[in-house]
Order: C-alpha cells, then structure tokens, then sequence
C-alpha cells in the first residue's frame, strides 16, 4: 500500500512539473520585470526547479507511517 502510494505522489509531482514548466504556463514568466534586480524569468524558473526538487526530496526522505495492524 505505501508503495503505491508513493508512487502515485511521484506521478503527480511528475505531471505538476511538466506542467509548470511547458510552455503555455513557462510564458506567463516571460516579462521584462526584474524581482530584487534579477530578471523575473530566470528567477522563477530556478524558484519552480528548486521547489520541485525538494518536494522530491521531501516525497522520498519521509517516514512510512507505523502500521495500524500491529
């Protein structure tokens, strides 16, 4: 059971990432506007890179919850 659903989370993680990072949604980023003198679209793609990283990492580092049978 754990494993399924560890699976299914990863699918998901999966599917959110390459919709955040195909085009039609990357676009929306793509404006002359610097955030902290930075320009806004290398920024927020390095932001969405990182936070999907550590949702991986968060995914795969968890404990599996104890087992109610025992």
């Amino acid at each position: 059971m754990r494993h399924s659903l560890t699976t299914q989370r990863l699918v998901a993680l999966f599917g959110c990432g390459w919709l955040l990072l195909n085009f039609p949604l990357l676009g929306l980023w793509d404006v002359a506007v610097q955030v902290w003198g930075l320009p806004l679209f290398p920024t927020a793609l390095f932001t969405v890179w990182a936070l999907l990283i550590g949702l991986l990492a968060w995914l795969m580092e968890r404990q599996p919850p104890p087992d109610e049978d025992a």
